[in-house]
């Protein structure tokens, strides 16, 4: 396990940038002339990124990136 010591500015740079990366892969997700295979990858890059927003954003922030697919299949 690693430890990370950042202030509050770039704590705030951390969440812009997986923020960015996620809507990328959300949009590209969405994108039909991509291959499944390469989709599936995004999404595990996706869960990835999402688990490391996690740590740094707000629940509320989260709320706004959890995928509802994920939700649907697991209920």
């Amino acid at each position: 396990m690693f430890g990370m010591l950042i202030n509050s500015r770039e704590k705030q740079e951390v969440e812009y940038l997986l923020k960015r990366e996620m809507d990328e892969i959300l949009f590209d997700l969405k994108d039909s002339r991509i291959d499944h295979i390469v989709k599936r990858a995004m999404e595990e890059r996706y869960k990835i990124l999402f688990s490391l927003f996690r740590r740094v954003a707000s629940p509320k922030e989260c709320l706004k990136y959890m995928k509802t697919d994920d939700y649907k299949k697991k209920v």
